[in-house]
């Protein structure tokens, strides 16, 4: 039998569940989709987010011909022959062939390079599927020729809505009496996942052996902690890894970060993918606490991607220990987020006349510039002068965190801005 999350695998967009951001009504998706217009496309997103069933339905909502590719298992060869079939079908069918690949990031330069022409000749139409940043992963090329979809994790009632519709519509475990008591524990362990959460039911219902079940929190987390997956690169638990290597360094474990980095670089997991997750975490969970964290993770993932393996183990230990003893501070990370949501929250307010460039004679006339106050005329190379639109004046985005250098940070606002933004 199929695993549950194949059987139940949504077959049109009226069964899809979630991303109606890109599939809505009258979003550019789906009214490329509708007029038979579709372009290849990147969907970029987490993993159990829908981006396989997607493709499957797009090409079954057009009739097209399907071909399918894993990055993981194919090579140049693959691609070859797989566009060359395309090819042929293409001749005797007025419907361009869809061509996916699943884990698009994973393939290398040569591979994608075997893609482009088919690609820019209309061979085929490309849809990728990647769990990295394209902007990465992809040649530029082919990136070009791609529209991007951001694939977001589904919502705890979008999981929901999946659970109970696998309970009342599969052709297994509709044969049994199945009460979803609680459904905490298993959004808790499929992390917004929806191949993660089904597997994790499927679990739960074929450890009890009856044909009547009450699902529980405690029966959920008892079962799923006895069935664990051995670490793979390409299963499940790849993601799981990943996270919980992020979260030793943040708890300021460096024993704990090195365990999880060698099970990942054991796994076969690309270096370079884990040195841009240090990347990452030097700015969002250390940041102004400790500069030198970022510099240090920027040269370490120039290094790996100089070096290679096996001997960039020894610069991401490095890596992975200095961060993980570095002092921590998120507030940089906080900032920037209030202020993204002030901007959702405000739209776009006028800039103070006084910040305006004035290159032309009219502006000028519009008092664009006018009594701007250059900080370096000034002693200290400062002046008070408002630089938030009116409607935001004082508003604090920046909290120092409690460390010595954003202590420092801290007393140099406080000085300049005296009781303003409350520093």
């Amino acid at each position: 039998m199929q695993p549950l999350a194949e059987r139940v695998r949504p077959k049109n967009l009226d069964q899809y569940i979630g991303q109606q951001h890109i599939i809505g009504a009258n979003s550019a998706l789906k009214n490329a989709i509708q007029k038979n217009l579709l372009p290849s496309l990147i969907l970029w997103g987490p993993p159990g987010v829908g981006k396989t069933s997607l493709a499957l339905i797009i090409a079954g909502e057009l009739k097209r011909p399907f071909y399918m590719l894993s990055a993981i298992n194919s090579g140049v060869k693959d691609v070859r022959e797989v566009i060359e079939k395309a090819g042929d079908n293409n001749l005797f069918n007025q419907n361009k062939p869809v061509l996916f690949i699943d884990e698009i990031h994973r393939f290398s330069k040569s591979q994608q390079d075997s893609l482009l022409g088919a690609v820019e000749k209309g061979v085929v139409t490309l849809i990728g599927a990647t769990t990295e940043n394209p902007s990465f992963e992809v040649i530029p090329a082919l990136l070009s020729r791609c529209q991007i979809y951001v694939l977001k994790s589904l919502e705890e009632l979008e999981l929901l809505e999946l659970l109970k519709k696998a309970i009342h519509e599969d052709e297994y475990l509709s044969t049994k009496k199945i009460e979803l008591k609680e459904h905490e524990a298993l959004i808790r362990v499929s992390g917004g996942d929806a191949r993660k959460l089904l597997n994790a039911l499927e679990i739960t219902v074929n450890s009890i052996g009856a044909n009547e079940i009450v699902i529980t929190n405690e029966l959920v987390l008892n079962t799923i902690q006895q069935n664990l997956a051995l670490y793979d690169k390409s299963g499940e638990q790849h993601y799981d890894i990943i996270s919980a290597f992020i979260k030793s360094i943040r708890g300021s474990d460096p024993n704990a970060a090195l365990y999880y980095l060698a099970r990942m670089l054991k796994g076969g997991e690309d270096p370079l993918f884990i040195a841009r997750r240090l990347l990452i975490l030097s700015s969002e969970d250390i940041g102004n606490a400790n500069p030198n964290a970022l510099l240090l993770a920027n040269n370490c993932f120039n290094a790996v991607n100089v070096i290679g393996m096996p001997e960039a183990r020894i610069i991401l230990g490095q890596c992975v220990t200095y961060l993980a003893c570095s002092t921590k501070s998120n507030a940089s990370y906080m900032g920037i987020n209030e202020a993204m949501t002030a901007v959702d929250q405000t739209g776009d307010l006028p800039v103070p006349l006084q910040l305006r460039n004035a290159p032309t004679k009219l502006m000028k006339n519009l008092d664009y510039g006018k009594d701007y106050k250059y900080a370096h005329s000034y002693e200290n190379n400062f002046i008070e002068q408002e630089f938030l639109p009116d409607a935001l004046a004082g508003k604090k985005f920046y909290e120092p965190g409690n460390n010595q250098r954003e202590a420092e940070q801290r007393a140099y606002l406080k000085k300049l801005w005296k009781e303003k933004y409350g520093y």
